[in-house]
């Protein structure tokens, strides 16, 4: 998916920058880097973040840096920001974005005669093409419009230019984008969780295609929000960092209310609650408060040294991790029937790996609940599933096994009660070896977020979607 991050101020925003975009750091995998404008010009740093974390890379750089306005960003998409020099005066662009027709795009340009400076691993460089689908207009506003009616996908962005910051989201506001505010500066960022150790107060969040320039006295809005919105429903499940709040709505209190929702439709008798850490850790606490059944750790983090299992770009070294930084409390397992809460089940094998063990350990019931509906449909909008195909998921594999083929009866199985949905979820039960399977519902989740359903983005799990 990936962050950003920006800064306007009366005074020097380089460790503002700095800190604020490190508190993206869960969003993105891939590269990291920081753009910062001062009164002669633009200067900026990218380093890999594969091996490593941002403030590790990063923190020998500030003392190169020093202005008053900045953007920073962290990404799963090729190296960003880029440095552009055009008609419309010197820029640096930093995105969060996923363009589905990409290949279309640079085909255009290419036939343009136009070209591309910024070519990486991936091919196109997402953040250049958009700086150059902006840079065919005669003003920002009118270029970011220009990316919105030509891109399919997603894209909010932030653009550091000498009349201070735009920020653009996303044209269904599938990315937040948020504005912090204290004396004498603005922040604008991907999370609210951001601000407060920054001294920030969340001001408010941008409207899905609103854009605004900022400086450090005022916000001034180019473009009024569009009326639909599709934000990404995920965020609140996964995503998201727990003190973060997107459209008002707080991140970790939605994941007790999403445990809270398991545990109303759940019969099964168990001896405790667990949940897998991180992001399972609240919707288990949230299970747990409405069953008034005791919270236990059965597994405990092993935090020095172990980053997120979705961090490295290969899926064995994926693995590897999601089994090394997890250790089981055997005195806990042995002998227990343990509800287990996690925020999704997307292809499975990590879920196999953790009940063998606990079965080693001697558990005598496991019962797997998923904070969300069953994932059948690859995101279209985000880069949320790296799969490659849909086979990678859960929900499509068991459906192959049943059909023979992994795009037929798709509304059936996406639909609870259907005689296809129970058959795929013992499917999934039957791979991952537990003693029941039970997934969140989906008009559950709706109502745990607290949004209209025609405000969410909900297509990986029952295939609607608008571009």
């Amino acid at each position: 998916m990936g962050g950003f991050f920006g800064a306007i101020s009366k005074e020097d925003c380089v460790y503002d920058l700095f800190y604020g975009t490190d508190y993206n750091s869960h969003l993105g995998t891939k590269r990291g880097g920081l753009a910062v404008q001062n009164s002669k010009s633009i200067r900026r740093t990218i380093h890999n973040l594969e091996s490593s974390y941002f403030r590790t890379k990063f923190e020998p750089d500030l003392h190169k840096f020093d202005g008053n306005s900045g953007i920073g960003v962290i990404s799963d998409n090729e190296a960003q920001p880029i440095l552009i020099n055009s008609h419309l005066g010197e820029f640096a662009i930093v995105t969060v974005s996923k363009i589905v027709n990409i290949e279309e795009l640079t085909k255009r340009a290419l036939k343009q005669r136009r070209h591309f400076s910024e070519t990486g691993s991936g091919g196109t460089n997402p953040s250049e093409l958009i700086a150059m689908l902006i840079d065919e207009a005669m003003s920002f506003e009118e270029g970011i419009e220009n990316v919105f009616n030509k891109i399919k996908g997603s894209c909010s962005m932030l653009l550091l230019t000498k009349q201070g910051i735009l920020a653009a989201r996303d044209k269904l506001g599938r990315t937040p984008v948020l504005i912090g505010k204290k004396e004498g500066a603005f922040a604008i960022s991907s999370e609210s969780s951001s601000f407060p150790n920054l001294g920030y107060e969340l001001y408010r969040d941008l409207g899905p295609g609103e854009i605004v320039r900022i400086t450090a006295e005022s916000i001034e809005q180019l473009r009024k929000p569009n009326k639909d919105m599709q934000v990404c429903a995920f965020l609140w499940v996964y995503y998201g960092y727990p003190s973060t709040s997107y459209e008002n709505i707080n991140v970790e209190e939605c994941r007790y209310r999403c445990g809270a929702a398991l545990a109303k439709n759940d019969d099964v008798e168990v001896d405790f609650v667990s949940g897998v850490p991180d992001s399972g850790i609240a919707h288990a606490i949230g299970y747990s408060n409405q069953k008034q059944i005791p919270y236990k750790r059965a597994y405990v983090k092993y935090t020095p040294t172990w980053p997120r299992s979705f961090m490295p770009q290969n899926q064995d070294v994926r693995n590897l991790v999601a089994k090394m930084k997890l250790i089981p409390v055997k005195e806990l397992i042995s002998g227990k029937k343990i509800a287990f809460l996690d925020d999704s089940i997307v292809r499975g094998t990590q879920f196999q790996d953790n009940v063998q063990i606990l079965h080693e350990y001697g558990a005598e019931e496991i019962h797997i609940r998923p904070a969300c509906p069953t994932l059948i449909f690859p995101c279209e909008f985000l880069n949320f599933s790296r799969s490659r195909s849909t086979l990678d998921l859960a929900g499509r594999k068991a459906i192959k096994e049943i059909e023979g083929v992994e795009d037929k009866y798709l509304d059936e199985y996406a639909t609870p009660g259907t005689d296809r949905y129970h058959k795929m979820i013992e499917k999934i039960r039957q791979r991952i070896n537990v003693d029941s399977l039970q997934f969140q519902k989906l008009d559950d989740l709706v109502e745990a977020i607290g949004l209209p359903k025609d405000k969410l983005c909900t297509h990986c799990w029952d295939g609607s979607s608008y571009f």
